[in-house]
């Protein structure tokens, strides 16, 4: 400004960021501004003119929620300037107001210290299911005792990204990493030509006489060439019910014949082959077809990730090599001394050493992202529905998206197998399993199909329906069990039972949309017939529409999300009001002065007998205090209620997780819920809660969990 005089044609101008303090913690509720895209501008346009297409406006969270309030107003200037841009005069100018500020009901201390414990607790589990073996599991290992081969935490180092491939190959590249890409460069010619061979044979080989490694190729080269941005397989002409196909399913049948059929069944594009080919017969199409598909192999940087993994499991690539490249690529901070135990080849060492990172939160569970990697808490007071933490681990730098968004970091999170950009608290979808029983217990009551007091004989195996339904306690049984016996002992016997009476009519016929009608009402009595209210993106609820027995353990078709569970016990801990959840606070001028205060909106009072809340409440308590979280909670002073639940989705991966909650049990305070996808058993689910719980009544400070390391898991089956 001194120099104007002297700079022609050059100008001054003030320009505002937005910045995020604490990003990674706050990052899933906050959200981030960006350049507005022509879409989206239109639609704003249709409230404010004023918008324009060089306008940063809120992308995502509360900054797109609230983004009318936050907005503020443009200023103008009109002016005349001299032939070189000095201004001459200035006939009008008009300043620009800041927008309004809007306060959050997030307690800042709450979603930091929980972010870090779902972290420790996350890794603690990686910690006892990492272990130094290739094939630890079986077709019979239960979801809850699978257990991860190391070789599969060295191969997400270069999965997930951890790792760059592309410095391996460069010129500056360290002798280690000269090394692997050396060896990458072996494997790789052997790999093209084995995949050559194997395609351009006799086709007499099925794939299940394949190599696992062969196999794996096989089946990668079927979904590359099926996928949206190559389109040669056509996969909505096959049909799916053919002998080839089930044949393929089935693993009996060669991928050379499988595709012969494919040319003659017209589900082969060849039109993506070579525009100017001219085809005589099947052969020439399927040898053209093989050309491509070697070429495609020799540049697709996912099928070199397919090859490290068979380079780690065949022990061509060490997990020492791997352990040392975090150093040489600043993943690590320099430790000279494990670099020459690293260096020795010991793999027992690299196991240890990698053990001991993930321990220390050096690697994070969301850098391996395997399971568990994702987790959420949602924290509300029982008796306004405010929202006092909303926590998705892992969180991402919204800095980096804001502003001038940084594309390359934008397209790492979009890659990031750990999806730092789901929010894991409002958006993952899961069964909610016997976290859904006290809902049932209060169809039961309430329709009348049972008293509290009866006893029903869990036999650990339910066989009234067909197939059986098993308690989580078989082959042994519960016995005879009350209703808070029952909802202690989460015996799915007894509720099974309960969703059974709930489909017999008076007249004793048994009728599966009555009780599925049934079901549902209590569901929706609970506010889980539609999202919770939060200001953030969430997902629609689903209460079941089958198997009605299933349904009142949790099974069924039910879906929902950790937010739209911690609604529903938030009316169990106030007994009766279900609120709309709400993040929002306040919002304030620039002088700080309130322009609107929000209170959440009661959208439902659920009218039912008060002992039928002594008994679901009591049997929540009998859980944390005699039940199968005793051992989790038996050195907390704070009296909780609460339930666990543990739901398969798949045999190959481990349990959801599932813990909910509300506390004190005598004069409840707030609502806790907790979700863990994959994570094994409730009992982790449970600990992040009393973790949790210490965090919020005083038992522990903030700069205690911040200094934490992995938590250790605790030794206890819960049966839910």
């Amino acid at each position: 400004l001194e120099n104007m005089s002297n700079l022609k044609g050059v100008n001054v101008e003030e320009e505002n960021i937005r910045v995020y303090n604490d990003s990674i913690y706050f990052s899933s509720v906050i959200g981030y501004i960006g350049k507005v895209n022509e879409e989206k501008l239109k639609e704003l346009q249709e409230a404010n003119p004023d918008y324009t297409i060089n306008d940063s406006v809120g992308r995502s969270g509360i900054e797109e929620y609230m983004e009318s309030t936050l907005k503020g107003t443009k200023g103008s200037r009109t002016m005349f300037v001299d032939n070189v841009g000095h201004i001459m005069e200035v006939s009008k100018e008009s300043a620009s107001v800041a927008g309004n500020d809007v306060y959050l009901t997030i307690d800042r201390e709450l979603q930091i210290g929980i972010y870090h414990i779902i972290e420790q607790q996350l890794a603690g589990i990686l910690v006892s299911k990492i272990v130094n073996q290739d094939e630890p599991n079986t077709e019979n290992t239960n979801s809850t005792n699978r257990l991860i081969p190391v070789k599969d935490a060295y191969f997400q180092l270069i999965n997930n990204n951890i790792l760059n491939m592309d410095r391996f190959s460069r010129d500056s590249a360290s002798d280690v990493e000269k090394n692997i890409y050396a060896k990458f460069l072996d494997y790789k010619e052997r790999t093209i030509n084995n995949v050559y061979a194997e395609l351009t044979g006799d086709g007499n080989i099925k794939m299940s006489e394949l190599s696992k490694e062969l196999n794996a190729f096989m089946y990668y080269i079927y979904t590359k060439l099926s996928s949206e941005d190559v389109g040669i397989i056509i996969k909505a002409n096959i049909d799916e019910n053919a002998d080839y196909f089930l044949k393929w399913k089935a693993d009996d049948i060669s991928m050379k014949d499988f595709i012969y059929t494919g040319i003659a069944g017209n589900w082969i594009d060849v039109t993506k082959l070579d525009a100017n080919a001219k085809y005589s017969d099947a052969a020439s199409v399927y040898n053209s077809l093989v050309n491509y598909t070697i070429e495609l192999l020799k540049e697709d940087r996912e099928f070199y990730k397919l090859m490290y993994k068979y380079m780690i499991k065949q022990n061509v690539l060490s997990g020492n090599e791997l352990c040392l490249a975090l150093y040489e690529q600043g993943v690590l901070a320099p430790d000279e001394l494990q670099r020459q135990n690293l260096s020795t080849g010991d793999p027992n060492y690299a196991y240890l050493f990698l053990i001991d990172k993930i321990r220390n939160i050096e690697l994070t569970p969301a850098q391996l992202a395997l399971d568990p990697c994702t987790a959420g808490v949602v924290i509300t007071d029982s008796n306004t529905g405010e929202v006092k933490a909303l926590v998705s681990y892992p969180g991402y730098d919204n800095n980096r998206l804001a502003n001038v968004m940084d594309v390359e970091y934008y397209n790492s999170l979009d890659k990031d197998q750990s999806f730092p950009m789901y929010n894991n608290a409002t958006q993952a979808q899961k069964a909610p399993g016997s976290t859904f029983k006290p809902i049932s217990a209060v169809a039961g009551l309430e329709e009348k199909v049972i008293s509290p007091t009866e006893l029903i004989k869990c036999t650990g195996r339910y066989d009234v329906t067909s197939p059986p339904i098993k308690c989580w306690i078989f082959p042994g049984y519960h016995g005879d069990l009350d209703m808070i016996g029952a909802i202690q002992n989460s015996c799915n016997y007894y509720f099974t039972e309960i969703g059974h009476r709930l489909s017999t009519t008076e007249n004793n016929e048994y009728s599966t949309s009555l009780g599925l009608e049934r079901i549902a009402k209590y569901a929706t009595l609970f506010g889980l017939n539609h999202k919770s209210g939060v200001e953030l993106i969430e997902s629609e609820p689903v209460i079941s529409n089958e198997l009605p027995e299933q349904s009142a353990i949790g099974q069924g078709t039910h879906l929902f999300t950790n937010v739209q569970l911690a609604r529903y016990i938030s009316a169990v801990a106030n007994r009766g009001n279900v609120f709309e959840l709400s993040l929002l606070d306040n919002v304030k001028d620039r002088d700080g002065n309130i322009i609107t205060e929000f209170t959440p909106k009661i959208s439902s009072h659920i009218d039912i007998d008060n002992s039928t809340w002594d008994y679901v409440q009591l049997g929540m308590r009998q859980v944390v205090k005699d039940g199968s979280a005793k051992k989790v909670f038996r050195d907390l002073d704070v009296e909780i209620a609460g339930k666990t639940g543990t739901t398969q989705e798949t045999k190959s991966r481990a349990n959801h997780a599932f813990f909910v909650s509300f506390a004190p049990y005598s004069n409840p305070e707030i609502t806790l819920t907790v979700n863990i996808p994959f994570g094994y058993s409730s009992s982790n689910a449970a600990l992040i809660a009393k973790n949790t719980y210490k965090l919020y009544f005083g038992y522990t400070d903030i700069n205690s969990i911040i200094n934490s390391k992995a938590t250790p898991v605790i030794d206890v089956n819960v049966g839910d």
